[in-house]
This record gives C-alpha cells, sequence and structure tokens, in this order.
C-alpha cells in the first residue's frame, strides 16, 4: 500500500510519519510525505529523535505534493489540521483521503526535555497508527472497506 502523509510545510509530522511508515512497513507499505508549501528543509529534531530511535533518515526532504504526482498513493493522509483544509491536488482523487491531526512538536516551547517529551510523543502515536494498519488485510481490504477500517483505528475519512 501507497501512502502519501501531508502537513503544510513538510518538515516535521509528516516527514515522522514517512521515515516512521517505511520503516516499520517492512515492504508492506511505500510511504512518501509532502506539502502544499513546503519549506525546503526537515526540521533538525525530526532527524534528531528519528536516528535515536533507529529509523532510518535517508532520502527525506522537505518536498511539494507536486514533486508526487507520479507516486500514484492508495491513501493520502493530512497530519495538520490547515493541510487538512486545502484544496488538494486533482491527482489526488482516486486516493483514499484521511485526516490525523497530530500536535506539532516542532511548536511546542520550553526546555529540551519538554520540547523531546513532545516529539516523543507523536512519533510513538504515529508508530501506533502505523502498527495498527499493518495488522489490517491489506491485501483484501480496497476503496470504502479500507477506508472504514482507516478509519477505525482514529482517523477521520
Amino acid at each position: 500500500m501507497k501512502i502519501l502523509f501531508i502537513c503544510t510545510h513538510n518538515r516535521c509530522r509528516s516527514i515522522l510519519s514517512e521515515a516512521i511508515a517505511n520503516h516499520a512497513g517492512d515492504g508492506r507499505l511505500q510511504a512518501a510525505s509532502a506539502g502544499s508549501q513546503p519549506v525546503g528543509e526537515v526540521h533538525p529534531l525530526s532527524i534528531k529523535y528519528l536516528q535515536e530511535q533507529g529509523i532510518a533518515i535517508d532520502g527525506l526532504k522537505s518536498q511539494s505534493w507536486d514533486e508526487l504526482e507520479s507516486f500514484a498513493p492508495d491513501v493520502v493522509v493530512t497530519v495538520c489540521d490547515s493541510a487538512a483544509g486545502e484544496t488538494c491536488p486533482a491527482w489526488f482523487g482516486k486516493s483514499i483521503k484521511l485526516h490525523w491531526g497530530l500536535e506539532d512538536p516542532s511548536k511546542v516551547e520550553g526546555s529540551d526535555d519538554q520540547i523531546k517529551a513532545a516529539f516523543l510523543t507523536c512519533i510513538n502515536e504515529i508508530k501506533f497508527r502505523i502498527h495498527k494498519i499493518l495488522e489490517l488485510d491489506l491485501d483484501n481490504l480496497t476503496g470504502d472497506a479500507l477506508k472504514a477500517e482507516l478509519v477505525k483505528l482514529g482517523a477521520q475519512g
């Protein structure tokens, strides 16, 4: 299953989701991430905490969703509320569209420990959701049936 994670700036939550899905998916998931207004750089703490978790960071980059038109995702997941409200490109038309609404750890202010805790909370939530996806019968679920199962896992359809 191909999943495209969308966040407006594509620098933190969508990047974390892409890396975790590819790591945990073990070939069953192919994930990418993009943004409607990418900032062109991955948040350094996203890289740091992915590495601390033993998750590969190779190839992660902040990019426009226009660069992924040929990716042809089965599922498009918005991870920030602003991206969920944006008009998506027409080529998303055949994809199942869902919203996860993850808190942005890069916006947390406070001590290093508080910021780290915010990143780890976000990472753990993504890991939980990806593992739940992997428990589904991805070889036989499609269309509305797949969307219904994904919504049961906490996504908003």
